[in-house]
């Protein structure tokens, strides 16, 4: 395996909105095309072995902001998906396992989450991520707080692995054209890296993390050192 093969991916996924409104459309409509977008990315890296994570940044804490008939829409649509995803899941031996603050959720939506969750634990192959009211101060501070709690010193070691998410990242992709990290895996991305594209979340496509994969592989990543 090349030591330049990105084994954990993580995605900021922006542009749904903008995308809507650029096209005449409702916010919710982009939201609803980053949907099948998110299907085809996964399903394309549960299809590279070398490919063991995949996390992508879903809803974030300061996502509780927007207006409250876009987050309920974000709600239902992240219910809608996962219920619909589980066959893909399935079919594609991919493990979904989320990370964030997930007591912020509804009774429902919680349980959608669990079920699918426990169905998939069993699969073997890609894991797929995604941060649902993640924010990465937030992921440490409650690191922070239950090493503290159960009388745990605080190392580099014990914090990564108390975090929702303890594997470091290889690459990570933000589509929107920004060119910031917005409070995502702050710590699993110190060595991350970082590709930013123009392109909105729907229209992004596995063409173009094709590309972005091949860019990363001609990388020499030295983490500090000479080689």
């Amino acid at each position: 395996m090349s030591l330049n093969t990105p084994r954990h991916i993580a995605i900021i996924m922006d542009g749904n909105g903008r995308w809507a409104q650029m096209q005449g459309m409702k916010r919710v409509k982009g939201h609803e095309a980053g949907a099948e977008v998110v299907r085809n990315v996964t399903k394309y890296c549960a299809n590279h072995k070398e490919i063991e994570r995949l996390t992508l940044y879903a809803f974030s804490t300061e996502n509780w902001k927007r207006p409250k008939l876009e987050v309920e829409f974000l709600m239902k649509l992240l219910d809608r998906y996962l219920q619909k995803e589980l066959s893909t899941y399935m079919e594609n031996n991919i493990r979904f396992q989320p990370i964030g603050d997930l007591s912020g959720f509804s009774r429902p939506l919680l349980t959608t989450i669990e079920t699918v969750e426990e169905k998939t634990k069993h699969n073997n192959g890609l894991v797929q991520s995604l941060a649902l009211n993640y924010g990465a101060k937030d992921e440490l501070v409650r690191a922070v707080n239950t090493l503290v709690n159960n009388k745990i010193k605080v190392t580099e070691t014990t914090l990564n692995d108390a975090l929702d998410c303890p594997q470091q990242v290889d690459l990570l992709i933000r589509t929107g054209g920004d060119h910031r990290l917005s409070n995502y895996l702050l710590w699993q991305a110190a060595y991350a890296e970082l590709f930013f594209t123009n392109t909105l979340w729907p229209d992004f496509s596995t063409t173009e993390l094709e590309t972005v994969i091949q860019q990363f592989m001609t990388i020499e990543r030295r983490f500090g050192g000479l080689k």
